[in-house]
């Protein structure tokens, strides 16, 4: 399964991830980190729609996003 990873210690909560994710799964928390800043969350429910297109990765300014795709199996090929 493909998943997120948010380093929430050093989340500024811009939200700019959560605008790019085109299946709507980011979503600032309720939570505080350190800083004081309201991090960003995928729930456990929401990550399994997670595609890894990593736009959420691409567009934070402070490089707090990890995103692991899913290795599919490779296809037998069929003996004709």
């Amino acid at each position: 399964m493909s998943r997120v990873e948010i380093r929430e210690d050093r989340c500024k909560g811009c939200l700019l991830c959560t605008v790019v994710c085109p299946k709507g799964i980011i979503k600032q928390s309720k939570r505080f980190n350190a800083m004081g800043y309201k991090v960003v969350e995928v729930t456990p429910e929401d990550m399994a729609e997670c595609t890894a297109c990593a736009s959420c990765a691409k567009v934070c300014p402070d490089c707090v996003i990890t995103v692991y795709k899913s290795v599919k199996p490779a296809k037998e090929k069929e003996h004709a």
